[in-house]
C-alpha cells in the first residue's frame, strides 16, 4: 500500500496531467516575449490574465506570494449586489452587480456559489425603520429581476425559528432579501486554472525585484523565485501592475516620483464555531452607512467587518484586540451573548480594501476600480469588488485595446467577440456531484462520508471525481486530514499536482479550510509538508 509519505512529489514524479515543475515554468517565462505580463495574483490580476488569454494574447502572470494570498482570500465571502449602495442612489451600480452575481451563481460557477437568505433586523431606535427597509429590500430584489424572490418583511418569531441566536429584545420586524456567498480562495484558484487552460503561463511565489526598461518604457520584470532563490526575468510588450495594496510600491519602481494613487481600508473578520443551526445570514445596520454581517459559512459563523483607514505596511495587516472588540460589540446588537463567546473563535483574518485616493471616511468611499498609466507605459489597476471580477477583467482588456498606438489591438480578439459567460473549470450541479460521489463508492471499500462529498462538490465541482479517484487508488488518501473537518488527504495531493500549492499555508489556508477551522495542528502541517516534498 502506498503511504502518505511515499506519494510522489511535484517535480520529481509528477502524476499524469499534473503541472510542469517550477523550473520548467521559469524557463518558459524567461525564454519567450509575452504580449502581457500581469504582476499580481489577486482576483483582479487573475481575471485580467484569464480574459487576455481568451482574447488570444500571450499572457504571463506572476505573484510574489500565493494566488489570492492576501486581500482576495480575506473578504466577506459574498457575491452581492450591494444593498447599502441604494442609499446613495447608485441604482445602476446595484443592477450591474446583480447581473454579475447572477451570471456567476447560475452560469459561470454554480458549483462554487451558494444562495444565501439575508435577514435584516429592525430594532426600536435603530438607524432605519421597518417601512424604509421593507421598501429597500423590495427595490433590491426588483433590480435582480426577482431572481431570488421578492424582498419582504417577516415577524421576529419567524426569523428566530431560522436563526435561534437572533436577539429579539426590541426587535420590531425583519426584512428579507437574497444574495450569494462563496469560498473566495477556491473561486480565485479555479479562475487561475481557467487562465492557465486558456494559455496563460502562471507562477506564484515569484517576487518582482525590479522592472525591465527599453528606451524608457517598461518591458518586463526581474524576478526571484521565493522557493529556492532562483533569479530570472520576463519580457513583455506591456506590463500590468495588479498588486492591490502594493500597487503604489510597484509604481515607484517605474517612477520614483510617482504620487500616491490609492488609500487603504482594513476589513477584519472573526470565524466562530456555531452554537446552533443558522438557516439565514444577518445583516444588521450599525448606522446609516455601515452594516455588520453574521454569515453561516463552511459550517462556521463569519462575523465582520471593520472599515478603517490603514497606513502601515500591507504585509503587516492583522486583526488586533480593537478589531475583535468592535466586531463582537457590533454583532451583539442582533446576536445573543452565548454565540459571541471568545472561546468559540477559531480564526481571524484581515484584508485591505484598495480605494481611490482622497479625503473622507473610508466607509463612504466608492468601491471603484482605478486604472492609471505610468511614465514608462506600465498600466496599474486597483480596487473594485469581488462580485464584479469578470467585469473588471473585461474593463482592463478594453483599456489595453484602446492604448495610444494600439500596441495590442491587432493581436487580440475584440471584447465583444469573447464568450460572455464562459464557465469556470468543474462547472456542474454540486448536488448531483455529491450524489454521485456517495453512490459510486469502490467495491470493496468504505463509502465516502456525506460531508466530504458535499465539500468536494461545492469546492471542485466535477473535478471532485478526479480527487475521488486518487482516494480510491490509495486508501490512505481517502482518510480525513482532521476528524473535525470534511477534507481528505487526496485534496493535498491534488493541490500539489494541479493547484500550484508550494507551502503548508497554501494548502491549509487557501486550498482547504483547515486553518480557518482552527485545526491546522503542527502534526498536520508536518504531514502536509511531507506530501509537498518540502521536508528533508
Amino acid at each position: 500500500m502506498t503511504t502518505l509519505q511515499s506519494v510522489p512529489s511535484l517535480g520529481t514524479h509528477p502524476a499524469s496531467g499534473s503541472l510542469p515543475s517550477r523550473a520548467e515554468t521559469r524557463e518558459q517565462l524567461a525564454r519567450a516575449t509575452y504580449d502581457l505580463l500581469v504582476i499580481g495574483g489577486g482576483i483582479l490580476g487573475i481575471s485580467t490574465a484569464w480574459h487576455a488569454a481568451q482574447a488570444g494574447l500571450r499572457v504571463a502572470l506572476v505573484e510574489a506570494g500565493d494566488f489570492a494570498g492576501a486581500t482576495s482570500s480575506a473578504s466577506s465571502k459574498l457575491l452581492h449586489g450591494g444593498l447599502r449602495y441604494l442609499q446613495t442612489g447608485a441604482v445602476k451600480l446595484v443592477a450591474e452587480n446583480h447581473f454579475e452575481r447572477r451570471a456567476l451563481s447560475r452560469e459561470v460557477a454554480p458549483h462554487l456559489s451558494n444562495p444565501l437568505t439575508f435577514y435584516l433586523p429592525v430594532y426600536k431606535g435603530g438607524p432605519h425603520g421597518a417601512a424604509k427597509l421593507g421598501a429597500g429590500v423590495f427595490a433590491y430584489s426588483a433590480l435582480s429581476a426577482f431572481g431570488d424572490g421578492v424582498g419582504h418583511v417577516i415577524s421576529p418569531a419567524k426569523a428566530q425559528r431560522d436563526v435561534p441566536e437572533l436577539r429579539t429584545d426590541n426587535l420590531k420586524a425583519v426584512a428579507v432579501y437574497g444574495d450569494d456567498q462563496m469560498n473566495d480562495a477556491r473561486m480565485a484558484l479555479m479562475t487561475v486554472r481557467a487562465a492557465a487552460e486558456s494559455g496563460a503561463v502562471v507562477l506564484n511565489h515569484a517576487e518582482v525585484t525590479g522592472l525591465r526598461f527599453t528606451e524608457g518604457r517598461v518591458t518586463g520584470a526581474e524576478l526571484r523565485d521565493r522557493t529556492d532563490g532562483t533569479e530570472f526575468g520576463v519580457t513583455a510588450r506591456l506590463v500590468l501592475n495588479a498588486t492591490g495594496p502594493w500597487v503604489d510600491h510597484l509604481r515607484r519602481m517605474e517612477d520614483p516620483n510617482a504620487a500616491p494613487s490609492i488609500r487603504l481600508s482594513k476589513g477584519a473578520h472573526l470565524v466562530l464555531k456555531r452554537t446552533s443551526p443558522w438557516k439565514a445570514a444577518l445583516a444588521t445596520p450599525i448606522d446609516k452607512f455601515r452594516i455588520t454581517f453574521a454569515l453561516p459559512w463552511e459550517d462556521m459563523l463569519l462575523l465582520g467587518t471593520t472599515d478603517e483607514e490603514y497606513e502601515g505596511d500591507p504585509a503587516d495587516v492583522a486583526v488586533d484586540e480593537k478589531d475583535v472588540t468592535q466586531i463582537l460589540d457590533e454583532a451583539a446588537f442582533s446576536i445573543r451573548d452565548q454565540q459571541l463567546s471568545r472561546d468559540l473563535i477559531t480564526y481571524s483574518f484581515a484584508g485591505l480594501r484598495v480605494l481611490p485616493g482622497g479625503p473622507g471616511d473610508t466607509s463612504k468611499a466608492k468601491r471603484e476600480t482605478v486604472v492609471t498609466e505610468g511614465r514608462g507605459g506600465m498600466l496599474s489597476v486597483a480596487g473594485g469588488k469581488w462580485t464584479t471580477f469578470r467585469h473588471i477583467g473585461r474593463t482592463v482588456l478594453n483599456k489595453l485595446a484602446e492604448l495610444p498606438g494600439r500596441p495590442l489591438a491587432d493581436d487580440m480578439e475584440p471584447i465583444s467577440e469573447l464568450p460572455k459567460k464562459l464557465p469556470l473549470p468543474g462547472i456542474s450541479n454540486p448536488r448531483a456531484v455529491a450524489h454521485r460521489l456517495l453512490v459510486d463508492a469502490p467495491a470493496p471499500g468504505p463509502r465516502m462520508a456525506a460531508d466530504t462529498a458535499r465539500h468536494l462538490a461545492t469546492h471542485y465541482g466535477s473535478l471532485s471525481f478526479d480527487i475521488a479517484r486518487l482516494a480510491n487508488e490509495n486508501p490512505d488518501l481517502a482518510k480525513r486530514i482532521h476528524p473535525d473537518a470534511p477534507e481528505i488527504w487526496a485534496q493535498v495531493v491534488w493541490a500539489r499536482d494541479h493547484e500550484w500549492a508550494e507551502t503548508a499555508d497554501d494548502v491549509l489556508r487557501r486550498r482547504t479550510t483547515l486553518t480557518i477551522r482552527g485545526l491546522a495542528t503542527d502534526e498536520i502541517r508536518g504531514k502536509v509538508e511531507d506530501l509537498l516534498g518540502k521536508r528533508a
